[in-house]
């Protein structure tokens, strides 16, 4: 099994740069030599949540001929998004984008950290007693949950000022349910990985930039701007979950070993 993950787009109708580049995203993760059973978006699907970025945002991603699940970001509107994206998913917790999807090989769990109004996000005690809960169905079943805003720290004060309120009532609940795999998230358009309980958190970059900050100056944002990155999320009985960060580039793909010898 191959799940895609692809975050912050932010589709903006005033700057078609982005779009542009979600679109060579999107023909990245189609052109993969192992076709993905998903693509997960990690929210921030557009920069303002109007309609007209919501219609742009999905025409985007009808190219990709497998199931799309997406959450929302700070940037999205949850009742638009719960209009267009309602339906994902089964176990939804009533007025946000919360759901589960259950036909993988691996659990997918979706949780919506959008605290509107605000750049930060939260997980209150109703997202957190149903994920409990959901956690609590199969706890047997190998599980990856995603989110926009991280349950970590940066290091930059700016991001940081802007993160998820209940990260430590996250890592509770977590604690709890050694099945949880992975935990991934966007937001802060860098590629981090942590600790996180008994399990590993990891972010995923904008599809238009990755930012390399400089961490020596926590209190200013300083950084530089290097390709985008997509994360490839793969499982399989022999190896568990095991996660891969692919460059978003149209760099052919070459043959070194056929399986047989190396190839010259």
């Amino acid at each position: 099994m191959l799940i895609a993950q692809l975050s912050d787009p932010h589709i903006d109708a005033t700057r078609p740069e982005k779009a542009a580049a979600f679109a060579r995203a999107v023909a990245h993760v189609q052109a993969l030599p192992m076709r993905p059973d998903a693509v997960l978006i990690t929210g921030d699907c557009t920069d303002h949540g109007q309609a007209d970025e919501y219609d742009t945002f999905a025409a985007l991603t009808a190219p990709l001929d497998m199931p799309v699940y997406v959450i929302p970001g700070n940037h999205d509107d949850r009742a638009a998004m719960l209009a267009r994206y309602g339906h994902l998913g089964t176990g939804h917790l009533d007025g946000f984008l919360q759901y589960v999807v259950d036909d993988l090989p691996v659990r997918v769990i979706g949780l919506d950290t959008l605290l509107p109004g605000q750049g930060a996000g939260e997980l209150d005690s109703a997202r957190l007693d149903w994920l409990d809960a959901r956690l609590s169905e199969q706890p047997q079943r190998p599980t990856l949950i995603f989110m926009h805003h991280p349950p970590l720290l940066s290091g930059l004060d700016i991001m940081d000022s802007i993160g998820l309120r209940g990260t430590q009532q996250l890592c509770d609940v977590v604690l709890q349910h050694p099945h949880v795999a992975r935990v991934v998230a966007g937001h802060v358009h860098m590629a981090l990985t942590a600790g996180f309980g008994n399990s590993t958190v990891m972010t995923c970059p904008g599809t238009d930039t990755t930012f390399q900050p400089d961490l020596s100056r926590p209190e200013i944002l300083i950084v530089q701007y290097q390709p985008p990155l997509c994360l490839l999320h793969a499982w399989s009985e022999k190896t568990g979950l095991v996660s891969f960060t692919r460059v978003i580039d149209q760099t052919p793909w070459s043959v070194l070993h056929d399986g047989q010898g190396w190839m010259g």
